[in-house]
């Protein structure tokens, strides 16, 4: 059985009040990791180009207030 297939398992073994629980530390997990990710992202200049592509819209006026 491969570690996905065990993990797998497991969750599907889990009582609706451990999944509830599981699911809330999942989503944090992968809240983390995104702010990670997009922290390396934006401090290596990896966003650059779409922030000035951003601020071009904004500054020639063809941005909307969400």
């Amino acid at each position: 059985m491969s570690r996905l297939e065990h993990i797998e398992k497991s969750v599907i073994e889990l009582s609706a009040e451990e999944l509830a629980e599981f699911t809330r530390w999942f989503e944090d997990l992968q809240a983390k990791r995104w702010d990670e990710r997009f922290e390396t992202d934006a401090t290596s200049g990896k966003l650059d180009t779409l922030a000035d592509e951003a601020l071009s819209e904004l500054f020639a006026g063809r941005a909307q207030r969400l």
